[in-house]
């Protein structure tokens, strides 16, 4: 037996399995079956198979076609798992597709990173967040936010000053919540109460909006419209 080949072959073989998943699949939603069949499909995806068959899976494993079939659908169905077409020579085929796992873990790695903060709240930012969009956090929004507090040093309060400020405008978009920290960071702003006062006195500064006249359905003057996005 030549051990230098054995020993080679099993590394040269390897599969990069993130080591979020082997730690909190279970955390997740997924049960070890579930697991286990996820790498298959990604170490058939690795090795070119993008759309391996209920068979192939199946002789890996010890579940039938039939289980591989029904997991895999039940996976698709809670978001684990997608299933995407593909064109290559105008023909179209179909491949699966690990993204949505991926993502998965991204969003449960940052509110465990959230949550876990000396600083973080009862409600964490990312939670703040998906309840302003109304939907959850894509991995890049996710990664912003952690730019936000390892990067530039922002707080939490600050985050959630220029959050608010972002809801108020009516703009509410990463791009708009970055520039409101940006401005901020650039004047000395360090503080929520800070950040409040200047943007009183800013919008103090804006013509005044128009009056609607007696009669109508709204009688209250306009806060004129003040754009971050605008300012040098």
């Amino acid at each position: 037996m030549d051990a230098k080949f054995l020993t080679r072959l099993m590394m040269d073989s390897q599969l990069n399995i993130p080591s979020l998943l082997i730690e909190h699949y279970n955390e997740i939603g997924l049960n070890e079956q579930e697991c286990m069949l996820l790498i298959e499909v990604h170490s058939f995806i690795t090795h070119g198979d993008e759309f391996p068959t209920f068979e192939n899976l199946s002789a890996r494993m010890t579940l039938s076609e039939t289980e591989c079939a029904d997991m895999l659908h039940d996976m698709v169905q809670h978001g684990f798992l997608s299933i995407v077409q593909k064109t290559e020579n105008e023909l179209y085929t179909e491949a699966y597709s690990l993204q949505p796992l991926w993502e998965k873990l991204i969003r449960f790695a940052y509110r465990e990173q959230t949550s876990s903060a000396p600083e973080a709240t009862e409600k964490t930012l990312y939670t703040l967040f998906e309840t302003e969009f109304g939907r959850p956090l894509s991995p890049i929004e996710c990664e912003t936010l952690a730019m936000w507090t390892d990067d530039d040093h922002q707080s939490p309060a600050m985050i959630k000053a220029a959050l608010r400020e972002a809801v108020v405008s009516g703009k509410l978009n990463f791009r708009y919540i970055d520039r409101i920290l940006f401005e901020w960071k650039k004047n000395g702003i360090k503080t929520a109460a800070q950040a409040k006062a200047h943007g009183d006195q800013i919008r103090r500064r804006q013509p005044a909006g128009r009056m609607v006249k007696p009669g109508t359905a709204d009688h209250t003057e306009k806060k004129p419209d003040y754009d971050w996005l605008d300012q040098d």
